[in-house]
């Protein structure tokens, strides 16, 4: 693949990541469900990772972890190692386990948000900044919320992949 295809290629993918990133960050954040807003940025950070493999995803994964950690109030940079660590594992699943399909790509959304679920649980139980039943009720409603956005974000992505996935370009 050239220099060229591979610029386009990944230009495609960060204008997929717009629209993704403005629901997330500019529209989605005015309507909480129960105090709650969804995240979909892992979720994208997972559908690159499920159709590219796990070397792209971890490159994509850390692209996003970077926007992530930096665009967002309260940003860390355990948010870039987890959507990179995110990016190697669910590509990793998705090439030797599971299919490069939705219900993959469900099953790997689902995983990685309840890693990061478990990650804010421990952190609050260590930090103890709120009552760990509390942290658990608002980490579940977050997760089952983000969850009903997984088919828009994988159709996003997945038109990405079919103009420039794979070796299409090569």
């Amino acid at each position: 693949m050239t220099r060229a295809n591979l610029i386009y290629k990944w230009s495609v993918y960060a204008l997929a990541l717009l629209p993704i990133w403005l629901l997330d960050s500019e529209i989605l954040s005015f309507y909480p469900l129960f105090g709650v807003v969804p995240i979909l940025l892992p979720l994208a950070t997972v559908a690159v990772s499920v159709l590219e493999g796990s070397y792209a995803g971890a490159r994509f994964g850390f692209a996003v972890g970077l926007l992530w950690a930096t665009a967002y109030p309260g940003g860390h940079g355990d948010r870039i190692i987890l959507l990179t660590l995110v990016g190697i594992f669910v590509g990793i699943l998705s090439q030797y386990v599971l299919s490069q399909t939705f219900l993959g790509y469900f099953l790997c959304s689902l995983g990685a948000l309840f890693a990061r679920a478990l990650l804010q649980i421990v952190i609050a139980l260590f930090v103890r900044i709120s009552s760990p039943y509390i942290v658990l009720e608002l980490v579940c409603i977050e997760l089952i919320w983000t969850m009903c956005w997984t088919p828009l974000v994988y159709l996003v992505f997945r038109m990405a992949y079919r103009r420039v996935g794979g070796t299409k370009l090569a």
